[in-house]
């Protein structure tokens, strides 16, 4: 596994998303108060940007703005159709502002 510094966390607001480059994967960066998630940035269902979809703070997921499939943030499994295959998750930190982001080369579903 190895372990990657992508940006400050005072890049990203809180409630918000962002693409990142990690380790040749597009990866969504999520913020919901001092916590971070990371996960694949492709929908399952179509190949679109999750980052640029709306973040659900109470639900703890992502919706795909194209065709409202919904992702936990946690376990990246949907929540509702029309996906039915779970994105990749990434180990997060933050560590002194830095945001880190793990990725496994023998697992796609790194935790």
């Amino acid at each position: 596994m190895s372990e990657y510094k992508v940006l400050r966390l005072d890049e990203i607001d809180d409630g918000t998303a962002r693409k990142v480059e990690v380790d040749g994967r597009s990866v969504a960066l999520i913020r919901l108060g001092d916590s971070v998630y990371a996960i694949g940035d492709t929908c399952t269902h179509e190949e679109v940007s999750l980052s640029e979809g709306y973040v659900d703070g109470d639900e703890c997921t992502i919706e795909c703005w194209r065709h409202g499939a919904s992702f936990d943030l946690v376990s990246g499994e949907p929540t509702s159709l029309p996906a039915v295959k779970p994105v990749p998750v990434y180990g997060v930190s933050v560590v002194d502002g830095d945001v880190w982001v793990s990725v496994s080369h023998s697992n796609e579903k790194a935790q």
